[in-house]
């Protein structure tokens, strides 16, 4: 049986009483979302049945269904108005992305750093609630690098310098250039954040280079952004150490293999990284690097060990 808001409206009754009495079949994590939903039903007595039996349930049943991605929002509602100070719900909460954000600033007490980071992990719901990132830095969760995380981002405007050096970098039009200059100059961190998810290619060649690490993530998580463009930040020795590590660590990114020849190539990859990653090169691509005398020496000579090796076993 389904079980969603509009499904539950169309039961009978006696199927909501069933549901209720657990005579019909269902999992406990799908019972138990569907005594959620009950527990809002505009008839009195269904609806305080579905309650009375909701406090029964096992926490570790709440938790399942929370973990769910098609978890309902009844569901949602009900553990955080309700067991928010049970071990685990809170974050759980903040785990599901589906999970409506509104609900997060009465239950921020009850977060452990792991919720904490949950919503650091997911920037675009986060920002969609700026009011709720000043109650998560007071946590007593959160940790102190979460704590600068948050910090900066209520930080005001970039210098005018910042974003003249970034503009003047992307874009050589004059004109273009200051109308980027124009549009930047007055954006807070949240509303950089925005653009950073939402705006176009020129923007986000501006925003990666922003001295903000929110910032850089929230352009490597746009969904706009392309395979050409990251191919493009994987070159980039200008770009922080961050950024090249943060493209390293997306798989979706990694299985494009210019980006991973490409941060292998880049003198500025971590050397963790590079290492971690030139053994995918071909033939040709790994012989190159032997050759590329700007990467560093133990990265050079790895590859050159390696190049070797296949050529031995070729012979």
């Amino acid at each position: 049986m389904e079980t969603t808001p509009d499904v539950a409206k169309r039961l009978s009754k006696p199927q909501k009483m069933a549901i209720c009495a657990g005579t019909i079949s269902l999992s406990p994590a799908e019972r138990v979302q569907q005594l959620a939903i009950l527990a809002s039903d505009p008839d009195a007595e269904i609806s305080e049945r579905a309650r009375s039996v909701l406090v029964t349930q096992p926490l570790e049943t709440f938790l399942q269904a929370l973990a769910k991605p098609d978890a309902a929002a009844p569901l949602f509602v009900y553990c955080a108005e309700n067991l928010a100070d049970m071990p685990g719900i809170a974050d759980a909460l903040a785990k599901n992305p589906a999970c409506p954000v509104r609900l997060f600033g009465s239950i921020v007490p009850a977060f452990t750093s792991q919720g904490v980071q949950a919503l650091l992990d997911d920037l675009e719901r986060l920002i969609t609630q700026p009011e709720l990132v000043a109650v998560l830095q007071l946590s007593p969760a959160a940790t102190v690098e979460q704590r600068k995380l948050l910090g900066e981002m209520q930080e005001g405007p970039l210098s005018e310098q910042e974003i003249a050096e970034a503009a003047e970098a992307v874009e050589p039009d004059p004109e273009k250039r200051q109308t980027l200059f124009q549009m930047l100059a007055q954006m807070t961190v949240v509303q950089r954040l925005m653009l950073a998810l939402k705006g176009g290619r020129s923007e986000r060649a501006l925003l990666i280079r922003d001295p903000n690490k929110l910032v850089q993530r929230c352009v490597l998580q746009s969904p706009r952004l392309t395979d050409s463009e990251v191919e493009n930040f994987a070159t980039m020795t200008n770009l922080s150490i961050e950024v090249l590590r943060g493209i390293s660590m997306l798989r979706v990114f990694m299985k494009n293999y210019t980006v991973a020849k490409n941060l292998v190539n880049n003198p500025k990859t971590p050397l963790d990284v590079s290492l971690h990653l030139f053994p995918r090169l071909n033939a040709s691509d790994l012989q190159k690097l032997t050759m590329n005398k700007n990467i560093p020496e133990t990265l050079r000579s790895s590859a050159t060990k390696l190049h070797r090796k296949r050529k031995a076993g070729d012979g």
